[in-house]
């Protein structure tokens, strides 16, 4: 996180998008959101329990690679973790929406690399 303290979603959401300005973390965020999913909707076909640790492990897992080893940063999980679920779901459905390019672009979250 910044020097500033966040205290409201409003303000998350454009930090959030700017810790992510790498499409490579984000690629990392999309997988493990699609095997979370995947999880949940295993575990709500077959009440089988384990399903919902293994969406945990697997949603968080490949999320935390793109940072550390992409991004280079800390997850905003740490600080916020509510918020920061709440906007891995909605940075996966604005790429699957196609509006992702343009929340990036208000939030000035450029990849540094180019």
């Amino acid at each position: 996180m910044s020097g500033a303290r966040i205290t409201s979603y409003a303000a998350f959401w454009p930090h959030y998008l700017r810790e992510h300005a790498r499409p490579q973390t984000r690629a990392w965020h999309y997988l493990g959101t699609s095997l979370a999913l995947l999880g949940v909707a295993s575990f709500i076909v077959t009440r089988r329990p384990w399903f919902l640790v293994g969406a945990v492990a697997a949603g968080y897992a490949p999320a935390w690679i793109g940072h550390f080893f992409v991004e280079k940063n800390r997850p905003a999980t740490f600080q916020h973790p509510t918020w920061s679920l709440i906007s891995d779901f909605r940075m996966f459905a604005a790429w699957l929406g196609g509006s992702l390019a343009a929340e990036l672009a208000k939030a000035e979250a450029t990849d540094p690399e180019g």
